[in-house]
């Protein structure tokens, strides 16, 4: 009779550990054998909650938009026009840097064809959407600008972990230059 004790288990422990071990170690080291031996269990005993890596990938790529969209909804409380859009990028920024295994997570899983990725990513569009309410845009050119302020702020943010930005030039303010021109683009879009 074994006498081992069985270490009760589930999928957001599963998911908790690897988003955990993905940002302190990177992504492209986070296996299934890493994560078991963290939580103290054999290997397979993850597959009764994950069915594969790419499960495992897809779980981490929901959390990872999901806790960007909380940050940025969280940044633009009670702002409105410039200090919203500033407040969602900074908050997009912080994002990545706190969490960057898990925020490169959002980008090797694909989100089309999947409703519930579908449905982060419209989430944080409209988030985005929520903080350029004081642009006074028509309901189209809100969901253009915030699929464009999405884009940019992704590619600074990505362009800026990857040591993207080479020249010594300091980030925060290429990051506020580059605030001041997507602000003024959308209020050009404005409403007379």
């Amino acid at each position: 009779m074994s006498t081992t004790k069985r270490i009760p288990l589930d999928q957001l422990q599963v998911v908790d550990v690897a988003a955990r071990l993905a940002d302190s170690d990177g992504l492209e080291d986070l296996t299934l054998t890493k994560i078991a031996a963290e939580l103290g269990v054999q290997q397979p005993a993850l597959y009764r909650h994950v069915e594969s890596w790419n499960d495992l990938l897809r779980l981490l790529s929901l959390r990872g938009r999901e806790m960007l969209a909380d940050a940025l909804g969280e940044a633009a409380i009670g702002l409105s026009g410039d200090e919203a859009v500033a407040a969602v990028g900074r908050a997009w920024r912080l994002q990545v840097t706190t969490h960057p295994g898990l925020y490169e997570a959002t980008d090797r899983y694909p989100c089309a064809g999947d409703p519930e990725l579908e449905e982060a990513v419209e989430r944080i569009v409209e988030v985005i959407a929520q903080a350029l309410r004081g642009f006074n845009l028509d309901d189209d050119h809100r969901v253009h600008a915030a699929r464009a302020l999405r884009s940019a702020f992704h590619g600074f943010a990505h362009l800026e972990a990857g040591d993207g930005h080479p020249h010594p030039h300091d980030l925060d303010d290429t990051f506020d230059g580059m605030i001041e021109l997507l602000c003024a683009g959308i209020r050009a879009q404005a409403l007379a």
